[in-house]
């Protein structure tokens, strides 16, 4: 099998994301989950730890993915897709992992990739599985994720990140490569997608695709957390203005579109569905991104409205595990960890009429089955 890092993969492997995921933290502290490592190498502590203090204090950057591993039908890295074999670890807290809950429910992948969920506050430890019973993760036997690293990498120096694949014969490891995980999802496990499941990643239109992530990538995705984690007012404010620009641009671009790219849902859809549901409850005060509110852009809190209303999308939701780890884990741009008690949440399932646009959700195919 391989162990291939970011820094090892051919053009080929690459994604438009990876444009700006060569960002790296100034002290390595693990913010959201994804490419973001803490102080002292495992992720970001409990509440007053070094790694949580320093949100703020820092520049930030976003890392590469260090374990770049691809499960692909072929195998040519070592991992061939199998049902059963892996289990996906998130947290429902972090926007990146939960790009790949959701890809997972639209392709109908359940019974052939498990699921782990970590608890969205992390110790010094990084991500826990103490919602379990007795605190560890049913299949893998492990209390905490970074165990699963251990396993690949023993005395492994960097943070410990999700969504994450890890190999459950072995307790290793595969892949904690956020950008190409649901890339793979889509293009890779086709085999075992569900009938009716729709394509996320259609070839002819990647090209655009790519493009569009890319930009919402840059002064979205990761935008948010620029100005969040801004150690300057010149930071914050270069951060502050590159979002809001992006966000108008998109906003303009879905006035008469359903959908970001062609008529149906895709990658680029998912990946600025996971900020902008975060977007009020989350980084309009904490990471002071606070021009306007989601509710307040009619073209974009009408298309977020219609993506959590579509299955698939706001059934992996957590807005309680969204705030409690923001406002609880990054002490250092909140202190005291109280958690607010808005925003009013019964908006999200009020009539957007986007359906007047026309557009196919799933293109040829079908919703995923309803989860209870």
């Amino acid at each position: 099998m391989s162990d291939r890092t970011a820094d090892d993969r051919t053009a080929d492997d690459t994604t438009a994301d990876d444009a700006g995921a060569d960002d790296t933290t100034g002290d390595g502290t693990t913010a959201d989950g994804a490419g973001v490592t803490a102080a002292d190498g495992r992720g970001a502590g409990s509440a007053g730890s070094d790694g949580n203090t320093s949100y703020g204090h820092k520049p930030f950057k976003r890392s590469r993915s260090h374990f770049a591993d691809r499960i692909t039908a072929d195998g040519r890295d070592g991992w061939p897709v199998e049902p059963g074999r892996y289990r996906l670890v998130v947290s429902r807290a972090c926007p990146w992992a939960s790009r790949a809950l959701v890809s997972r429910r639209l392709l109908g992948l359940e019974d052939a990739l498990s699921l782990a969920v970590a608890d969205p506050i992390q110790d010094d430890r990084s991500w826990r599985f103490t919602l379990d019973p007795g605190g560890r993760d049913p299949v893998l036997g492990i209390r905490c994720l970074s165990e699963a690293y251990d396993a690949r990498e023993r005395d492994y120096p960097g943070g410990v990140s999700v969504p994450a694949i890890v190999d459950v014969p072995s307790g290793k490891l595969v892949t904690n490569d956020y950008q190409r995980i649901t890339l793979d999802l889509a293009t890779e496990w086709t085999a075992l997608h569900r009938p009716g499941a729709p394509d996320l990643y259609p070839g002819p239109l990647r090209a655009e695709i790519d493009e569009v992530m890319d930009g919402i990538y840059r002064d979205v995705n990761n935008g948010v957390y620029r100005a969040g984690f801004a150690s300057s007012q010149e930071e914050y404010e270069e951060a502050y203005a590159a979002l809001f620009a992006r966000l108008d641009q998109v906003s303009a671009r879905l006035t008469d579109r359903r959908y970001l790219v062609g008529d149906t849902i895709t990658e680029a859809d998912i990946r600025l569905f996971t900020t902008l549901v975060r977007f009020d409850a989350v980084y309009h005060g904490h990471f002071k991104c606070n021009r306007t509110k989601l509710t307040e852009d009619p073209v974009l809190w009408a298309y977020a409205r219609d993506l959590y209303q579509t299955p698939g999308f706001g059934d992996t939701v957590d807005f309680g595990h969204i705030k409690r780890h923001y406002y609880e884990v990054h002490t250092g741009i909140n202190p005291t960890g109280i958690v607010p008690a808005g925003p009013d949440l019964s908006g999200w399932t009020t009539p957007h009429h986007r359906e007047q646009l026309g557009g196919r959700p799933f293109g040829n195919g079908t919703p995923p089955a309803a989860t209870f």
